[in-house]
């Protein structure tokens, strides 16, 4: 999985001389909670997150009027609060890249932008959620399998995926874990023909098998 295939192409972009205010304004209208911000040429030059406006409202904020408020923030350019040191990636970087990028630098996002330091998107945390479930198969209609494996050798899944194959049985989704139960296969199969008697038969241990429909 790749970047390219899931952050937003074309985001919404603020350039540095904007004001704040427009800047509550567009978030506000559009839903977001950051925005990248570009120069004339459309190079990546900043980032203004509603964390940093926060940050950057007096704190006495409660105690001024709308009026007062409103004028602080229109005085106030992108350019004067923007994060200048962005943290960004590539749209052919691995989806996992940009996980652990984010994890790492505790962010919420990263701009994507080419070699030249062109932004061509933006990618959130959100996006990797959606890309992680989507992976898993768990809005998909059909049923879970979680099948325990108790000792790792050459040729397991071809063995397990015979015995599907066999049942006339076609599978959307696979992914093995290795954690502090052993290791296990996690299976997302179409349709609700349940064969959890074949697989025991076959000498394999079914901890789980869960029917699931699409969820959004």
């Amino acid at each position: 999985m790749y970047v390219k295939d899931n952050m937003v192409s074309s985001p919404i972009t603020l350039r540095p001389q904007q004001s704040v205010s427009e800047a509550v304004d567009i978030m506000s209208e559009n839903d977001l909670h950051r925005l990248p911000v570009v120069d004339e040429n459309g190079k990546l030059v900043g980032l203004v997150t509603e964390s940093i406006i926060t940050s950057n409202t007096p704190n006495n904020a409660s105690s001024l009027s709308v009026f007062e408020l409103n004028y602080l923030l229109n005085k106030l350019t992108i350019s004067d609060i923007m994060i200048k040191d962005v943290v960004t990636i590539g749209k052919e970087a691995l989806l996992e890249e940009a996980a652990v990028l984010m994890r790492k630098n505790d962010i919420g996002c990263l701009p994507v932008v080419t070699e030249e330091n062109e932004l061509i998107g933006i990618i959130t945390h959100n996006d990797i959620f959606t890309a992680f479930i989507d992976l898993l198969g768990y809005n998909h209609n059909g049923l879970r399998y979680v099948i325990s494996i108790p000792e790792d050798k050459p040729g397991i899944l071809e063995d397990i995926c015979r015995i599907f194959k066999e049942s006339d049985i076609s599978i959307s989704n696979l992914a093995v874990y290795n954690n502090s139960r052993g290791i296990e296969v996690v299976m997302i199969v179409y349709g609700y023909k349940d064969i959890t008697d074949k697989l025991t038969q076959a000498g394999y241990k079914v901890t789980g098998c869960m029917k699931l429909q699409e969820r959004y």
